[in-house]
């Protein structure tokens, strides 16, 4: 063998070994097990729908596909670039994301669906902002959480200032009205603070008064109100306000303990509406049953998992945005999660809501694939600090020396 391919050989042998430390492979195998459910399931909840309404029984599927191999792509950019870069335009991506929501909300420019207005118009293609403002604004609060770490844990100042700036995001939210997302918003960004040491008594303050807000909000709003008593009892009118929540009930109750099967599911035959997207659980769980509930459950706790334990070890590396980067995705796609599974459940009320890496949807799909790459490079930013510490013991002596000046 000439010395070229004993060469070619060596660093071939060298990049394997290093893959499963410069990408951390749990969180790129849970990424991989949800996208390819998402890609089977939307494809099988579909299929009916689209066969009808697009004369192509796996449109939304090969959508779904293409969106996923962008998501994969936004995913290897944002683990390309350095953390830092995400920190110090964190107040230039909040402000982005208000200017947006706020944008959405004007006439001609927003698009209405089903008496909604949350997505941004843009003729070619159409953006929801809420998915895009929910990331930068934990991009925010991570630099956030550094730059005013004395205050968020002295007094009511530092925990003040985030709070305005998700009132501000939620409220933008609610007059879309998109409740649901300015719930995961707040929940997230409550999360945070938390985590970042805000003092007890002020935060349950805030949750308490947050809560009776909203639920001032709900009764103040016929919209919201009429989710909430269907929500309460849906059997109590199961063909018009109450229709999709029994649909999705009939759908998870069928499934039993092991499901119908893959493309068993008799319920999204034009009976539950949104069956490929806010509802594709109750499909899911007819077609694989208590069992792969569970499944899915222990992956989303898998993930949660894996993230704050990259976020600790962030921390204990004197890495502390990277950290609360980590935190703020784990808690949101953890959040997002619970509150699609609650409503398809009847535990919670109607969101619409995408259940992460999984409903068909182009924004979601792709914000949350960004957010892994975020994941990831902390990951491989945790493991340059290692690597750091590893070096030859001259380089440390001689760092000591310009130290001690």
């Amino acid at each position: 063998m000439s010395s070229q391919a004993i060469r070619a050989s060596q660093i071939t042998r060298e990049i394997v070994s290093s893959l499963p430390k410069l990408l951390d492979s749990q969180i790129l195998l849970i990424y991989g097990i949800l996208a390819c459910i998402g890609l089977i399931m939307v494809t099988s909840a579909s299929i009916g729908v689209a066969d009808a309404i697009k004369d192509d029984p796996f449109y939304y599927g090969k959508r779904q596909f293409l969106r996923l191999i962008l998501g994969v792509l936004l995913m290897w950019i944002a683990y390309r670039v350095p953390t830092k870069i995400w920190k110090d335009n964190g107040m230039i991506l909040m402000l982005s994301s208000l200017f947006l929501l706020a944008l959405v909300l004007v006439p001609g420019l927003g698009r209405t669906v089903n008496g909604a207005t949350r997505w941004l118009d843009l003729q070619v293609f159409t953006i929801q902002v809420s998915e895009i403002a929910k990331l930068f604004l934990i991009i925010y609060l991570s630099g956030y959480l550094i730059r005013r770490a004395d205050e968020i844990k002295s007094g009511l100042k530092g925990f003040i200032k985030p709070m305005i700036i998700l009132a501000m995001a939620s409220g933008l939210l609610i007059l879309e009205p998109d409740f649901g997302a300015a719930a995961v918003l707040l929940m997230t960004g409550l999360g945070m603070i938390f985590l970042g040491g805000v003092q007890f008594r002020q935060f349950f303050v805030f949750v308490i008064g947050t809560l009776s807000i909203m639920v001032l909000l709900v009764l103040v709003s016929p919209y919201r109100m009429a989710r909430v008593t269907s929500f309460l009892d849906p059997w109590a009118d199961p063909f018009s306000s109450g229709f999709q929540l029994t649909q999705s009930l009939i759908a998870i109750g069928s499934g039993g303990i092991y499901g119908t099967g893959l493309g068993g599911s008799i319920q999204k035959l034009f009976y539950l509406p949104e069956a490929h997207t806010d509802f594709l659980f109750a499909i899911y769980s007819e077609e694989f049953g208590l069992l792969g509930v569970a499944f899915l459950i222990l992956i989303y706790t898998w993930f949660a998992l894996r993230c704050f334990q990259i976020g600790k070890t962030a921390l204990n590396k004197d890495k502390p945005f990277g950290a609360y980067l980590v935190y703020g995705v784990g808690l949101l796609v953890s959040i997002q999660a619970v509150i699609n599974m609650g409503v398809n459940m009847g535990a919670l009320p109607t969101k619409g809501l995408t259940l992460p890496f999984i409903s068909y949807g182009g924004n979601s799909i792709l914000v949350m694939s960004l957010a892994v790459g975020l994941v990831l490079r902390v990951h491989y930013e945790n493991c340059e600090i290692q690597d750091e510490t590893k070096k030859p013991k001259k380089h440390s002596r001689l760092t000591k020396a310009v130290n001690n000046g």
